[in-house]
This record gives C-alpha cells, structure tokens and sequence, in this order.
C-alpha cells in the first residue's frame, strides 16, 4: 500500500519571499535549513523554518541550483558555469565552464546523485531548437549525458539510485534512464510519463522529487499542482499550490516528511513565494557534493 498525505493536506504558505524565479530547494538535515535560489536575480538563501530566518547571498549571475558540498561549502550551476562556494557564501573557483553559447544559456536544475557526483541540466532560453543538454561533473570534468533539450529539469533518482529521471519541460516529457552508480553512466533513456496539455491547462513538468516508496512527484509548472506518480508512471494524486507557476519541490524538515515547494512569479504579481505540505511519507535523504568522487 502507498502511503501519502491526509486527505485534507493542503500546501500552505511558509515564507513570503517574492521570488522572481524560486527554484532548487535543498534539505540541509544537519542544520535544519532549506537551501533554495532565485534564478534571474542571481540570490541564494538559507531557510531556518524553526526560527523563521533566511540568509541571503550574492551569486553574482543567474543562478540555476545549489548544493551543499562535503567537507563544507556549497556547488552551484549559474550562467557562466558551475562554482564552488565556501562556507559563507563567497565565490571561490568555477570548476566548469558552461560549454555552451552563454548568451542564450544557463546551468539550471542539478541534483547530486548517490555518489556525490552532480548532475546538472541546461536551459535554451530561446526554446529556439533543442540546444540544451544533461551533464555529469566529477573529478573527470564535465560530461554530457544527454542533448536535444529544450529545459532540463526534473532531475531524481530512485530509491536504489539504479534510475534517474529528468524532464524537458516545454516538452511536457519526463524521462527515465537506467543509472550505474558505479561509473555514473546513464543509458536506455525512454519516457516516464508524459502530461497531455489542454487549452485551459499548460502545466507541464518541472522540478521534481522522490520519496522512500520510490514515487515521483513533480511540480507542474503553470499548472497550480504538485503532482504524484507512482514508480509505473501513474498518477497517484494531485495537490493544488496557491500559486500558477510552483517550480520545485523537496522533502525536509524532522523525518523529511514535509514536502516544500519553490514557485515564480506570475504576471499578475501572485506567487514566488515558499510553500509547503506534511506528505504522510518520507523523501529521500539529500546527498553531498564531492569533488573527489
């Protein structure tokens, strides 16, 4: 039996934050703290829920995602290419370089796989022709695991780390590939789940997260919800955000079992803001970055 939230379990708002772009909530189970960024502003933030404060830092570009870093620090993907942060939030080394036209590209969703090596995405801003891609980052340098995408995004693993996941959002298509955590080699890419739009509903997959039942749930961007699909690919539930545009979820919190979600800013001046729902279940324990790996 899959367990999930109460059936009255809403998402409610936790911080008013008024992101122009939230993206890539990260659980910090040591200090008890949410990482997450505001994409076009280039900002950073350490989320205290218990006390209710938030440290902000500079990235000094536009920022796709963030991570913490063994042994202290934090990795990010910006425009530019993916840095080393140290404790306090100063720029210290790139350790990649974007390999791509910078000018229409940027680092965007990333996530650290069971290694610690990290998996980090691309966006073709124009959405002009598919010139996005999947790259892994270890010791090696950067590699590229998959081209042809418009957004990459969706990045998650299962519970064994034996499949990855990721998305190509404008294209409403969630991927998974077998995954050796070995070597980090991921192959026999095929389609997950892929979401019909309709005139009135454009929601489409964005970020993601998966829990300990090996279920995927991924926020539908512009489409109000957070939605959960079962390790087959079937949609278990949906649960409406008080925002158009929610981006990003991520469990934390005791136990991780609250279910966070980062969201834009609509036209209309509505959402940006931090939200979050008691899951009933337990997400995945988040992993370091490891440069040695």
């Amino acid at each position: 039996m899959i367990a999930g939230p109460a059936r009255d379990a809403r998402f409610h708002r936790v911080l008013d934050c008024g992101c122009a772009l939230g993206e890539s909530p990260v659980w910090l189970p040591e200090s008890g703290e949410l990482l997450f960024v505001d994409v076009p502003a280039g900002r950073w933030f350490r989320y205290d829920p218990v006390r209710g404060t938030r440290v902000e830092y500079d990235a000094g570009e536009a920022i796709g995602c963030v991570a913490p870093v063994a042994g202290g620090g934090f990795v990010a993907g910006l425009r530019s290419g993916v840095w080393r942060f140290d404790a306090s939030g100063a720029r210290r080394a790139m350790l990649a370089a974007n390999p791509e036209d910078t000018t229409v590209s940027r680092f965007n969703d990333g996530r650290v796989d069971p290694a610690g090596r990290l998996l980090v995405g691309t966006i073709d801003e124009p959405k002009a022709g598919g010139r996005a891609g999947l790259y892994r980052l270890d010791r090696r340098g950067l590699v590229r695991l998959a081209g042809g995408l418009m957004t990459s995004n969706g990045l998650a693993f299962s519970p064994d780390g034996k499949t990855l996941y990721h998305s190509d959002t404008p294209r409403f298509v969630v991927y998974r590939c077998d995954y050796d955590v070995a070597t980090g080699a991921a192959t026999n890419r095929r389609v997950f789940l892929r979401i019909e739009p309709t005139a009135t509903d454009r929601g489409r997959p964005d970020g993601a997260a998966v829990d300990v039942q090996g279920c995927y749930w991924s926020a539908l961007y512009e489409g109000g919800r957070v939605c959960r699909f079962d390790p087959d690919g079937r949609l278990i539930a949906a649960y409406p955000v008080p925002a158009r545009s929610p981006t990003m979820p991520a469990f934390g919190g005791p136990g991780l079992t609250t279910l966070y979600v980062t969201t834009a800013r609509d036209p209309d001046g509505r959402g940006g803001d931090l939200f979050a729902l008691e899951a009933g279940v337990a997400g995945l324990p988040p992993r370091a970055f490891d440069p040695d790996v």
